[in-house]
């Protein structure tokens, strides 16, 4: 049963999450155990050039939702640059945000508090408290989506780097004069282990009329440009050979961006999430063969373990709502307890 406006928006403590991705925007109302009580789901306004667009997006959702809820707080998870204050979009490489203030503008829209932070570290943070990573302390979760987000979990705590920008794998360099990216770059990993990438390679595949690619051409009619990542899942998991070798090769590519990342921090877990990550062993077993001949000291060290992530494309939303409530004081206080407590449990361990 929905809640009534006037019930008290913190006695509850219910906060919205929206999840801006490439091509979709999700917005949910989170109690503070995680659940989802509400969903919203439209199209993200890629196309537009105009931020104002997108914004009037985000406040249309969230708006829509505080029809039936009482809600204290706003989290707002984005694919992009953050800054450090978690208040301006410095820069979205699929979307028109360059010093989008953000924050300030839905603030001042909603009348409620509001917190922006990357989507990958939103999603990361849910699986953290209530995922994959519920019984780890040092891990990296890997966002396969639109593009390849990131984020970086040492001792419990999200680490987003002095500017706020960290963990944007995607954008880590591993095929010199490689494919072009939209962050202007060339070779970066996401273009070669995201959803975008498998949908170019299987419309490539397509595209050359090569036999081996008679399923996918069938599926969609002879017309390559209706090929979408989910698509290649889905005939892959049906026992499409060549779609199954399209996971393949990007699970390869997971695998070898993981070791990288591996020499780099040592994580105990990689937690692999967004939409690609959801065609499971097809994806993951190649990026585990990939991780272990790649890995930096291989037979000589511990070796991560890389499983899916728990809690699928909900993951972001729940964790922007999550973060939101750093902006009520009763839950602020609370969250510094329960960090210092897991701090302590964490040096009590070595």
């Amino acid at each position: 049963m929905a809640f009534t406006k006037g019930a008290g928006p913190h006695q509850r403590g219910l906060t919205i999450g929206v999840d801006i991705g490439g091509t979709k925007v999700a917005a949910g109302v989170v109690t503070p155990a995680g659940r989802v009580l509400a969903r919203v789901r439209t199209e993200t306004p890629h196309k537009s050039k105009s931020p104002k667009v997108v914004e009037d997006t985000i406040a249309g959702v969230v708006e829509e939702l505080r029809r039936d809820y009482t809600v204290g707080a706003v989290g707002v998870g984005a694919a992009g640059f953050v800054d450090d204050q978690r208040a301006t979009v410095l820069f979205a490489p699929h979307l028109a945000w360059r010093n989008e203030p953000l924050r300030d503008a839905l603030k001042a829209r909603l009348d409620l508090p509001v917190v922006v932070e990357n989507d990958a570290n939103a999603a990361a943070w849910a699986e953290m408290c209530a995922g994959a990573g519920r019984n780890a302390d040092d891990v990296i979760v890997v966002n396969l989506g639109t593009g390849i987000g990131g984020a970086v979990v040492i001792g419990g705590v999200l680490r987003r780097g002095r500017h706020g920008l960290g963990g944007e794998f995607g954008h880590m360099t591993i095929v010199p004069d490689g494919h072009r990216c939209e962050c202007g770059n060339r070779g970066c990993w996401e273009q070669y282990a995201s959803g975008n990438a498998l949908t170019r390679e299987a419309r490539e595949l397509t595209q050359a009329e090569s036999p081996v690619a008679r399923g996918l051409a069938q599926a969609v009619g002879g017309d390559p440009a209706l090929i979408t990542g989910p698509l290649v899942t889905e005939l892959a998991q049906k026992g499409d050979r060549a779609c199954a070798e399209l996971l393949e090769d990007a699970g390869t590519w997971l695998g070898i961006g993981l070791a990288n990342l591996a020499a780099a921090f040592d994580p105990e877990l990689f937690i692999i999430g967004g939409g690609v990550s959801e065609a499971g062993d097809l994806l993951l077993e190649p990026a585990r063969k990939a991780f272990r001949r790649t890995l930096t000291g291989r037979g000589y060290r511990p070796e991560a373990e890389i499983v899916a992530a728990a809690l699928g494309n909900e993951a972001g939303l729940i964790g922007a709502a999550d973060l939101a409530r750093d902006a009520l004081p009763r839950w602020r206080q609370g969250r510094r307890q329960r960090r210092l407590s897991r701090s302590r449990e964490s040096r009590r361990a070595f």
